[in-house]
């Protein structure tokens, strides 16, 4: 951290990237994905097992998610077409997901958004959700 720099808690920073941020709700994540937009699901692995999947969502790991994502990248996945492409990033609740479309942002996909509420607010507003392989 630069010396000039105040520490801030995590509620002032997730204000402060959020403003960045054109977060959408479950249905227009919905007709974004239908759109072709890429919904990308962030969630642990015991979170998708316990909850379901989102039907047609990229599953990427949190920690791995800029190599992923990055069209650049040598990791990246078969659906990272290019910084243009619009991505909604799918966490929870909707927390880390803010945090997560800012880094990608940062990496040039200027697109990047996420979903607030996360996957439980999607399951609310009673979308489509699969068992995860494996799971109940």
């Amino acid at each position: 951290m630069n010396e000039s720099q105040a520490p801030v808690g995590i509620d002032e920073l997730l204000a402060r990237v959020r403003k960045g941020l054109d977060r959408v709700g479950p249905r227009e994540a919905y007709e974004a994905a239908e759109s072709g937009a890429l919904l990308v699901d962030i969630r642990y692995a015991a979170l998708r097992e316990r909850d379901g999947l989102i039907p047609g969502a990229l599953v990427v790991e949190r920690n791995e998610l800029e190599w992923r994502l990055d069209p650049q990248g040598s990791h990246r996945a078969a659906e990272a077409t290019g910084h243009d492409l619009r991505v909604v990033v799918i966490c929870n609740e909707g927390y880390a997901s803010s945090l997560a479309a800012v880094s990608l942002q940062q990496l040039g996909l200027h697109r990047a958004t996420d979903l607030d509420g996360g996957f439980q607010a999607w399951r609310t507003a009673g979308l489509p959700v699969l068992p995860a392989r494996g799971g109940r």
